[in-house]
């Protein structure tokens, strides 16, 4: 992996806010309740990508390579620790 977040703290704090917007996002989507919370939910998926796309790719050179700390921040939106 090119860029590591030890490396650049506010690459590392966005990261962060990532996983906790995934988290919020599981959250949302699975509690019982009528549109407003789908519209909450899809509000946290829209924060959720766009913190994740502040973020470098795994690889610079390819355009296909996910972003630092996929892994885990995708586990978040899944609800999964």
């Amino acid at each position: 992996m090119t860029n590591e977040l030890s490396f650049n703290m506010t690459q590392a704090k966005i990261h962060g806010l990532s996983v906790q917007v995934g988290e919020l996002f599981a959250d949302l989507y699975r509690a019982p309740g009528g549109s407003a919370k789908g519209a909450d939910s899809e509000a946290a998926l829209e924060a959720y990508k766009n913190l994740r796309r502040l973020l470098p790719r795994e690889n610079d050179w390819d355009e296909d390579a996910r972003h630092v700390g996929a892994r885990a921040a995708h586990k978040a939106t899944q609800g999964v620790s």
